[in-house]
């Protein structure tokens, strides 16, 4: 007994090792709606996980109306490549597809699947409803709270439009206590509209300055979170300024409030300098120093300044991170200036 257990626990560890050899990001791709004869692909994402070059042997298709696309030739240790598979959509309704994919890698093919539905005639939302959220689509991407005072009450509003062939029940989920949602109506037919409304309850934002979180636009209570769902979130609360004697008050004037930092000539990093100075008459605190996103670098080389006082604020991109952000690249700066509670410099990457 103790050696059948023993090796059905190496042939165990022997199939995990395996598996480790070739990871998939996804098995399973749902390429939504094409129209007929309207060929539609699927990309899969692959890597060679093992400690030899992976050669991909056969590729075989469960039918003549599939094709595939994938390396022909050796993959390096620890590349990532793809494969695609396009299907010719001659046939109307719900579809899904496979192909058994032979390598080196494993000693069993792995498999891959598309699925979708071929329809008469696709429907073109992408004017009015430009983000794709896995077939929930939406007319923004973020949600930008500027501004704000305490005890402010904001809202957004989110237009919403089922693409998919069944009934969704959209939700925001990872909520943070200071925002609420509400959708209208609650649940969406497909092919039919929704609003959601999103409050931001000032009062449970802590911090002055700039607050970030993603939350997650989901298509159904429970839904798993990722990348392709998210929905970032940034909330500006200025300081109260009611207080301040504007007749000593410092008074914080700046070189400009736009960098330049357009990269020519494939450079992956560039710097810009604003110079910073206090032409009041009190004391300057620039108080808090935040980005919007990532891909930057700031130095400040002081945050309190005498009347008179200049310092240089300096911001060094990285292009390629920038690229991959996907709100607008801005420095944020709170100060104690009340004609100039937030000064917001914007960065020019183009």
């Amino acid at each position: 007994m103790k050696r059948i257990i023993l090796i059905s626990c190496l042939c165990v560890a022997a199939m995990a090792a395996e598996a480790q050899k070739l990871s998939i990001s996804k098995t399973t791709i749902d390429v939504g709606k094409t129209g007929f004869e309207v060929p539609v692909t699927a990309t899969f994402e692959l890597r060679n996980k093992g400690i030899k070059n992976l050669h991909i042997t056969d590729v075989k298709a469960d039918c003549g109306c599939t094709k595939v696309d994938y390396p022909k030739t050796g993959i390096g240790m620890g590349d990532r490549f793809t494969i695609s598979l396009t299907y010719d959509a001659r046939q109307m309704g719900h579809f899904q597809k496979q192909v058994a994919v032979y390598s080196n890698a494993t000693k069993n093919p792995v498999y891959l699947k598309m699925k979708g539905v071929v329809v008469e005639e696709v429907k073109d939302y992408s004017a009015i409803y430009p983000y794709d959220f896995g077939g929930l689509l939406a007319d923004i991407n973020q949600l930008e709270f500027d501004d704000v005072n305490k005890g402010d009450r904001r809202q957004i509003e989110i237009n919403l439009m089922n693409n998919t062939e069944r009934t969704l029940q959209p939700n925001l989920m990872h909520l943070p206590k200071y925002l609420t949602a509400t959708v209208t109506p609650e649940k969406l037919a497909p092919n039919h509209a929704g609003k959601m409304t999103v409050t931001l309850l000032s009062e449970y934002v802590n911090d002055y300055g700039l607050t970030q979180t993603p939350v997650y636009l989901a298509q159904q209570l429970g839904d798993k979170v990722n990348s392709e769902i998210e929905l970032p979130v940034s909330v500006v609360l200025l300081p109260d300024m009611a207080d301040v004697a504007r007749d000593m008050a410092p008074q914080i004037q700046l070189t400009g409030e736009t960098l330049d930092l357009g990269l020519q000539g494939g450079k992956l990093q560039k710097t810009g300098i604003i110079n910073i100075a206090n032409t009041g008459r009190s004391e300057l605190n620039i108080k808090s120093l935040q980005l919007f996103t990532g891909g930057m670098k700031v130095t400040l080389g002081k945050r309190q300044l005498q009347p008179g006082e200049t310092t240089k604020l300096k911001v060094t991109i990285d292009r390629d991170e920038l690229l991959r952000q996907r709100t607008r690249p801005r420095v944020l700066m709170i100060t104690n200036d009340p004609d100039h509670p937030k000064v917001v410099i914007n960065l020019n990457i183009k």
